[in-house]
């Protein structure tokens, strides 16, 4: 693995530790349709540094192996890998034990397996499951199959004008029939961030369990799920500057040596005869057939990056950016952002006049501006302020104020060009 940038430990990062990083970046040195990149799809998957592709290329290069179990050299070197992974993805969340996490595919086979594992075998006709407008389709979809399943229903929390939960609602809507409430900890598509200790109180004090999404979230800000109290908190690899295909899922001990196995196979078991099968203890109960091994590995070395720059200096350079970008924005013709919460992370979303997104993301694509244009897997939110799309930008530790200011210039060669 390559040497990187030790960042000291200012408030936040310096324009100058942030020209270091982005050196770490191979892909922020290309340059699209004649144009330095610009990229500002974060919240769909974020760059990889040097040091996470060449974890996983160091793997395969040197140590390639199936996991658990092996004798020889190269399945004990790769078993220890795995697992020192998933000891530095619980240190990075604030789990008390390795065996909290469970090593999937992303935050949506996370939520899907809660689902499955937890919520299928104790839901029953009547029972309720708290849902919010801002969910991504992946904190949507999974509670709707499994109520369809069981005969529990699915009740939604609104939200405001602002993009934020209106939390008098939601405790209205919190009851004794009420057995999971699952929200996300950031809005993927209004960067609204949620009170989750507080909706944690509340649930717990109802006898409910608590599953965050926290796909968008721990990317950009200090998680400790338990100061957070959630019961299970699922995140995604890609958004982390880690590879695609792997994410974990963090659950209570106790609710996870509880619920059941989500699919059959190798590993997740201790024993097999045609009469029963004995499964295997946590988590391995739940990681079924050979994993992504250079994934979990690239988690692994991805975490170990960003808690050497600290999460706190990644969150506090997002809010200086956010701001910036706001005041940018604003001072579009016909620009209107969309999701204007007090406690926001670095996603603007917005529409331009009657310009459709798509246009717009096909015009910025051309001057080399990477955003997301759509309904970013979140159509109830779209709904809920009247539009079918938005063009989303969002940011990382690594967009400088200059980018920022492309995207302003490009955004108004856009209202000139359609006007």
């Amino acid at each position: 693995m390559s040497a990187r940038t030790q960042i000291d430990a200012p408030a936040t990062l310096d324009d100058e530790q942030v020209d270091a990083l982005r050196g770490e970046f191979p892909i922020l040195g290309r340059r699209v349709n004649g144009h330095r990149l610009v990229y500002l799809d974060n919240a769909a998957t974020s760059q990889k540094p040097r040091c996470v592709i060449e974890a996983v290329a160091g793997f395969y290069e040197q140590t390639n192996a199936n996991i658990h179990r092996g004798v020889h050299a190269l399945s004990v070197e790769a078993t220890r890998l795995y697992e020192d992974a998933r000891a530095g993805v619980a240190r990075f969340i604030g789990a008390e034990r390795p065996e909290q996490i469970v090593f999937v595919r992303g935050a949506t086979e996370a939520i899907n397996l809660v689902a499955q594992a937890d919520a299928r075998p104790r839901l029953t006709p009547g029972d309720e499951v708290l849902i919010t407008t801002m969910e991504h389709h992946s904190n949507i979809v999974p509670w709707q199959i499994v109520c369809k399943q069981t005969g529990a229903v699915v009740r939604v929390v609104p939200i405001n004008d602002a993009g934020e939960l209106e939390m008098d609602r939601f405790e209205a809507l919190l009851t004794d029939r009420t057995r999971i409430v699952a929200v996300t900890h950031v809005s993927n598509a209004l960067g609204t961030v949620n009170p989750i200790r507080r909706i944690a109180d509340l649930v717990h004090a109802r006898g409910g369990v608590l599953v965050v999404d926290g796909a968008q979230a721990a990317p950009h800000m200090p998680i400790d799920v338990a100061a957070l109290d959630a019961d299970f908190y699922a995140i995604s690899g890609h958004k982390m500057f880690a590879p695609t295909g792997i994410g974990a899922l963090y659950g209570r001990l106790d609710l996870l040596e509880q619920a059941e196995p989500y699919q059959g196979g190798g590993e997740m078991i201790l024993s097999v005869t045609f009469d029963k099968t004995i499964y295997n203890h946590v988590p391995h109960k739940f990681e079924a057939g050979t994993p992504n091994i250079a994934g979990a590995i690239g988690l692994g070395a991805a975490v170990q990056y960003l808690g050497g720059i600290g999460m706190d200096r990644i969150h506090a350079r997002e809010g200086d950016l956010l701001e910036y970008a706001t005041r940018r924005l604003e001072r579009v013709p016909a620009l209107r952002l969309i999701g204007t919460a007090r406690d926001k992370a670095a996603v603007l979303t917005f529409v331009l006049g009657d310009v459709h997104p798509h246009d717009v993301g096909t015009v910025l694509d051309q001057q080399g501006i990477a955003v997301r244009t759509g309904h970013h897997c979140a159509q109830p939110t779209m709904a809920r302020f009247g539009v079918p799309a938005t063009v989303r930008a969002s940011l990382a530790f690594y967009n400088t104020r200059d980018e920022i200011d492309a995207l302003g210039d490009a955004l108004e060669q856009v209202a000139r060009l359609f006007a």
